[in-house]
């Protein structure tokens, strides 16, 4: 008997870091036990995004078909562009025993862990807002408004904190990948996980 995967809900302030994490994390792994998921999105792409592999990118008009036909997870809209998480996409994968990252806001946050309660949710902090500000900047892909606009609207996210399973300082880089791994390894050490992973060995021991 497998066992099913466990959808991590990363979510953070733009420029916190979860984007680098989570690539770092399954760079460092490189196994077929971890993926993550591509989001639908009507904002345009970034240089150097491909489409279906870094997001889904749509029209406005078709992802509002997409709503109508309820083929999302979650779905927000953020900075006048929508963003949205296939249902189908994600039980896939957990249902073949791979953990997803999903990298969403704290809002999808919050809907999926109402839809999902047994997903795992992860919030990364700034050491500083002057970091976090430092940070945006130095992308060079923003304007000084829009940054301005980020950094107004970074406080109200992080007051949702308390909302998360788990909370990670992105500071040293390293120690917080590290916190990372440390999460995912506990969670598929948890009794359950293993009971169903191991049931042929645990039944064979106990015989």
């Amino acid at each position: 008997m497998s066992a099913i995967g466990t959808l991590y809900v990363v979510s953070a302030p733009s420029g916190a870091g979860k984007s680098s994490l989570i690539k770092a994390y399954l760079e460092q792994q490189n196994d077929k036990l971890t993926g993550v998921s591509v989001s639908h999105t009507t904002r345009e792409p970034r240089p150097g995004e491909e489409n279906g592999k870094h997001y889904h990118f749509v029209t406005q008009d078709e992802f509002k078909q997409l709503i109508e036909q309820q083929a999302f997870f979650e779905w927000a809209e953020v900075f006048g562009n929508f963003y949205g998480t296939s249902k189908l996409a994600i039980d896939e994968q957990l249902n073949n025993g791979i953990d997803v990252f999903l990298d969403i806001d704290w809002q999808g946050a919050r809907q999926v862990k109402q839809a999902m309660p047994q997903s795992k949710t992860i919030f990364i902090l700034p050491p500083s807002k002057a970091e976090l500000e430092r940070r945006l900047t130095g992308r060079g892909q923003d304007s000084a408004e829009t940054i301005a606009k980020r950094m107004d609207k970074a406080q109200s996210e992080m007051s949702h904190f308390n909302e998360f399973d788990y909370v990670i300082i992105n500071d040293d880089f390293d120690q917080a990948l590290s916190d990372m791994t440390a999460i995912l390894r506990a969670e598929r050490t948890k009794q359950t996980k293993q009971a169903k992973k191991y049931h042929n060995l645990l039944q064979d021991l106990l015989a």
